[in-house]
């Protein structure tokens, strides 16, 4: 709950290895917010449960250790961002590899695994600028999965490539998460994409200053994501 009384409440809500969630809704309803509190990019005023690979992550919040989240988020949490938010100086190979760079744990067979599962190998020495609005957010796809995070969080990941290869890029980006044990969170406002690949899905509703995640009005925001 922030200071101007918006608050997100949230069911207990548990993803193991390799599951998948959708969270749908329509604009401005919290969808973009739930991503930033579970990336631990947020801190919410006031929280009941929140544990992500083990870790206590609202004790975190509430002891205000924004390193400890920060550790927390670089080892087991990749984000694939609306705007794809790639670095405009890195080629994409270093784009994709720079979680693996920040963690010291390079793996270039990996990267080029991604790069080819995604149809990006030949694209590998191009900048950011070079690419189109789809093969970026196909690059931003790969590096959320470079260092094999065990939480997947993905808003719009398909909203920028079109009806005729969002499909393709939502079997690939949940395939390659399942293919490496990671949990996935999508948000997205395709409900029958989702559904067409049965995707189980939860909505946001707006009420007021409040938002849910779940019918029961409930007060705690918990979410398991097993180590892969």
């Amino acid at each position: 709950r922030g200071d101007a009384g918006f608050a997100i409440e949230v069911d207990s809500l548990a993803l193991g290895p390799g599951q998948a969630l959708g969270i749908v809704g329509p604009s401005g309803c919290g969808k973009s917010t739930l991503i930033d509190l579970f990336a631990l990019l947020r801190a919410p005023s006031r929280v009941g449960r929140f544990a992500l690979c083990g870790r206590d992550a609202a004790a975190l919040w509430r002891q205000r250790d924004v390193d400890a989240c920060t550790a927390l988020r670089a080892a087991h949490v990749g984000v694939v961002l609306q705007t794809g938010g790639l670095l405009p100086s890195l080629p994409v190979c270093d784009n994709v590899a720079l979680p693996q760079r920040l963690l010291g744990r390079a793996d270039p067979a990996w990267v080029e695994s991604l790069l080819e599962a995604l149809g990006l190998g030949g694209l590998a020495a191009r900048l950011p600028a070079q690419l189109s609005i789809g093969q970026r957010q196909r690059v931003a796809i790969a590096r959320a999965l470079a260092h094999r995070p065990a939480l997947v969080l993905a808003d719009e990941p398909t909203a920028s490539l079109g009806v005729e290869h969002a499909p393709a890029a939502l079997d690939l980006l949940l395939s390659l998460a399942r293919g490496s044990g990671a949990a996935l969170v999508l948000v997205s406002h395709d409900v029958a994409l989702l559904q067409s690949r049965a995707v189980p899905l939860r909505r946001c509703v707006a009420s007021g200053g409040t938002v849910r995640l779940a019918a029961a009005d409930v007060s705690a925001l918990s979410l398991e994501a097993g180590l892969p």
